[in-house]
């Protein structure tokens, strides 16, 4: 079970619940950034995957640790804006302890909807560099072998 409270929890009488849901929101972003779960290395990782954002310079490292088709390890270092910090690291608690097909079946809209505000298109890159990193992290478990990350016992853990 996920829950957040943000330091600003009370409700304000006077504000309307669309603008307390959105800075709920950005309480969680903010706070994802300041304190990102699963910010650390997995060594041994059974893939890693690095992703960059060249519009921004936005730079993550996401690695996996497979057990028997279950990702039960995950962590991600790298340096960039809040959203990407943000989306990395609620991107890594949503897929930890996931079976691999259900992390392949996590889609671009399912972190949006994580995220929880609108993005502009200038800040989409920035959302999408923890996904499309997790993809390329994926197709190297893929190109491993069918069965690569599905049965390594102990690895990234």
């Amino acid at each position: 079970m996920r829950w957040w409270r943000p330091s600003n929890a009370r409700k304000k009488c006077s504000g309307s619940r669309v603008a307390d849901s959105r800075n709920l929101y950005q309480e969680v972003i903010l706070d994802h950034n300041r304190r990102p779960h699963n910010f650390r290395v997995i060594d041994p990782a059974s893939a890693k995957q690095e992703g960059f954002n060249p519009l921004c310079g936005d730079r993550i490292t996401l690695e996996l640790g497979v057990k028997d088709g279950v990702v039960e390890a995950v962590g991600f270092t790298g340096r960039g804006c809040a959203i990407s910090q943000a989306s990395a690291s609620l991107l890594t608690d949503e897929i930890k302890g996931k079976s691999l097909d259900d992390v392949e079946a996590f889609g671009a809209d399912d972190l949006l909807d994580l995220l929880g505000i609108e993005i502009s298109p200038a800040r989409l890159k920035c959302a999408m560099l923890s996904h499309d990193t997790l993809r390329g992290a994926l197709n190297q478990l893929a190109e491993s072998g069918p069965e690569a990350g599905r049965d390594q016992a102990g690895a990234g853990i």
